[in-house]
Formats: C-alpha cells, structure tokens, sequence
C-alpha cells in the first residue's frame, strides 16, 4: 500500500448546484469562507473555488475572487488556493481575469467536451492564452481533463513550454456525454499519466454518485482526491450531504482505510512544487 500523502482537495461551490439543490451549498464569499475553513480543518489542502453573484448565478468577477481570496489565506492559513477558469462563469478572456491576483494554482482544461445540455467550448487560442497568462503570473495550471485526448494535449503543452513545469493531472470522471466513471477507463488513464508523464502526481474528480468511488480508486491507487458539493450534493441517493466538510471527512476515512497518510498544506505545496504560503 502506498504511502505517499494524499493531497485532498475541496470543490466548495461551483457554477451549477444552487441552495434548491442543497442548502448547504455557500453562494455568498462569507459562507464560502466559513465552508473552506470547515474543510481545511477536515483534511483538505486545496480549495477549487468559484465565485456567484447574489442571485446565485456564477461569475468571472475579479473583485469577488480577490475577497474570496483574501479572507482564505486569513481564515485557513497556507491552504492552496485553486481559481477556476471554467466557461460557465464568462467568456473569452474574461474567464482569466483573475490570474493577476496569482492565486496558487488555476484550473486549466485544455480542450473543448460536450456537457448534458451544452458545449463546453475551450478553443486553442484561448487556452493558449490562459496558459501564457499563468506562466506571466507564476501559477501552476491543474488540467481537468475530460477526455483521453486532453491528457496528451497536456503532455504536447508540457514538452514545446507552453506549461513549463511538469502537468498537475485531474481526471474528470462521471460528466454524461464525457469519460465515464468506470474503473478500466480510470486505471487506463492512470497508465497513460505514468507513462507520459513520469513521476507527474495526478487527482481524480468523481461527479454525482460517483464521487465517493472516484475517490476510493484514487486514494487506493496512490493518487490525489477532490471532493465537494461542486460534484456531489449528496452523500447517497436520497440523503444530502451536511457540508462540505463531510465529504472531505469521507475521503479521510479512505485514507486511513489504504494506510495514506493526509497531506498538509504544506507537504502539497512540496509535492505540487509550488512556492512557499506567504
């Protein structure tokens, strides 16, 4: 069993799931703070953060990213701060403008895939965009990688410098019409990570029911876990998840089931080679 630290990280509110789904997901940045803390004194290492607008609609604003921010470095000091890019929340460039406030890491999905109800459109000039403004202002991209072809893309990026250091891997498994969460298709992509990319660390995201799945087969298999009400706004079929922090508390179990100790912010900053918590 390996016993590499399990970097865990939180996905505390997205751009989909609103109060009507579960009221314990937090919209505005006050219980977006309080959500984050709760999970980082669980376990978590990183948030995986989003921003909406009052009326719960998702938004690129910088402004509202700034205060997130700052009140999470005050609140949960040294915890990784992961800024998303994702395409529901604006379009164009404006899905950067948060890069200036060189938050640690930013989410960064290389190539366009087919959600339920739409397409999620990420053209090559502005990932190529996005790419260059986090090499401008020193943050280390996570690949969410719905698909085979986006694990390559990165490894193509990685080696002509358009992300300089190794790629941080997420797999994005369980989106309908995307990668299914089933564990051939998982261990496949973790064969591929291994071979492309050696010794690269890697994380998996189960969406829905799969979360708790998801996470197991990656914490058994050496790697990193994210967990959230972004994915997952219940803990089963009918029960809804209490918090966050709950679903965090789950993957800590896992951990201590498979003997991998959970790994401080710190010990991710290492591993991830990210600079130092101010």
């Amino acid at each position: 069993m390996s016993q590499k630290p399990c970097i865990i990280c939180v996905a505390i509110t997205g751009s989909v799931p609103t109060k009507a789904d579960n009221p314990a997901v937090p919209i505005s940045i006050e219980e977006q703070v309080e959500s984050t803390q709760e999970a980082f004194e669980a376990g978590a290492a990183i948030l995986h953060a989003h921003v909406r607008n009052p009326d719960q609609t998702p938004t690129s604003d910088p402004e509202k990213f700034a205060r997130l921010k700052e009140d999470v470095e005050k609140h949960c000091p040294g915890m990784i701060i992961q800024l998303s890019t994702g395409g529901r929340s604006g379009a164009g460039q404006a899905r950067g403008g948060m890069l200036p406030l060189r938050p640690d890491m930013a989410s960064l999905s290389v190539g366009s895939n087919n959600f339920p109800t739409r397409v999620y459109e990420n053209p090559p000039d502005l990932v190529d965009w996005l790419a260059s403004e986090m090499v401008k202002y020193e943050v280390k991209p996570e690949i969410e990688a719905f698909y085979l072809s986006h694990i390559h893309q990165a490894v193509l990026m990685h080696e002509d410098g358009r992300i300089p250091e190794t790629p941080y891997i997420q797999f994005v498994m369980g989106v309908k019409n995307a990668m299914p969460a089933e564990k051939d298709v998982f261990d496949y992509y973790v064969k591929t990570v291994e071979r492309l990319l050696p010794g690269a660390d890697w994380c998996a995201a189960g969406i829905g029911r799969n979360q708790i799945v998801v996470n197991e087969w990656s914490v058994a298999a050496g790697g990193h876990a994210r967990a959230g009400l972004e994915d997952n706004v219940r803990l089963d079929k009918e029960t809804l998840a209490p918090s966050n922090a709950a679903l965090i508390s789950r993957v800590v179990e896992l951990c201590e089931k498979y003997e991998r100790p959970v790994a401080t912010s710190s010990q991710a900053r290492e591993m991830l080679g990210l600079r130092p918590a101010a």
